[in-house]
């Protein structure tokens, strides 16, 4: 029997595989250049600017309350990447209820975590930066 080697990955590196198997497998589901790709990564880009100017509660409030369901399955997916032990309700009650430090470490998570969400809503997706969702940009 070949021995199993302990394979350890940084956070960034689980990050990037996790990212980007939910980012393909979204952009699987939708036709090159649809508005849900669009609005998928354009929020993608948008979400860490929101964060570091409102705060996390805050941006992921802003974010679901759009009620759009490509930008909510980003919610979702970002709430899976960060090891959100519950659902996007659950994770959206951990931002507003943590203590402070366990706030400051969530936020650092999705911040790392939206940088690969970024990266792939561009590679994958096709999303560049500053491409407006069909909503006019409203955030």
């Amino acid at each position: 029997m070949e021995e199993q080697q302990m394979v350890m990955r940084t956070r960034e590196q689980e990050y990037a595989r996790d990212v980007f198997g939910r980012v393909r497998d979204f952009g699987a589901k939708y036709a090159k250049g649809s508005a849900e790709r669009k609005k998928y990564g354009s929020m993608a880009h948008k979400l860490p600017v929101l964060v570091r100017t409102a705060g996390l509660a805050q941006a992921l409030a802003f974010v679901w309350s759009r009620g759009d369901t490509a930008q909510e399955q980003l919610l979702k997916d970002l709430a899976a990447t960060v090891g959100s032990k519950g659902d996007l309700d659950d994770f959206l009650k951990q931002s507003r209820d943590l203590a402070f430090y366990e706030y400051m470490r969530l936020s650092q998570k999705v911040m790392a975590a939206l940088l690969w969400y970024k990266r792939f809503a561009e590679s994958v997706l096709g999303v560049q930066a500053g491409e407006d969702d069909d909503e006019g940009g409203d955030s």
